[in-house]
């Protein structure tokens, strides 16, 4: 079967939380032939581990890292989300920046637009403020 799957089915799994559910998660995954992996879906359970579970930032690429590395798993761009998890965990920012920067390595555009300096951290691409 293929499917695309939910950030709630990962969170379930990574944190054992709650007991229930994450058995259920946890079986499924295990189980699991073909699943789609959604960039955004990485971005959210990034967020969820983050800021709801207070998970410390080399913890989160971890186990994030471990979503992509599963069996079962496929996604779009593996070596995109792979490099913003590094830029996200190495250089301090925001996944969603470390993201953009990714992309902007990616693609050869290079360049990002943003206010947000903390983009200035990563030497590989340029920060424009508008």
């Amino acid at each position: 079967m293929t499917a695309f799957v939910d950030t709630n089915v990962l969170i379930r799994h990574l944190t054992a939380d709650p007991p229930d559910l994450a058995a259920r998660a946890t079986a499924f995954l295990a189980n699991a032939d073909d699943l789609l992996l959604a960039d955004l879906i990485v971005a959210e359970t990034v967020y969820v581990l983050e800021s709801f579970y207070e998970v410390p930032v080399d913890e989160v690429a971890r186990l994030v890292r471990s979503v992509i590395a599963f069996p079962a798993i496929r996604t779009l761009d593996p070596s995109l989300l792979l490099r913003s998890l590094e830029v996200y965990e190495t250089h301090g920012i925001d996944y969603a920046e470390a993201y953009l920067v990714a992309s902007a390595e990616s693609s050869g555009v290079g360049r990002i637009v943003s206010f947000d300096r903390s983009i200035d951290r990563v030497t590989t691409i340029d920060r424009i403020e508008p």
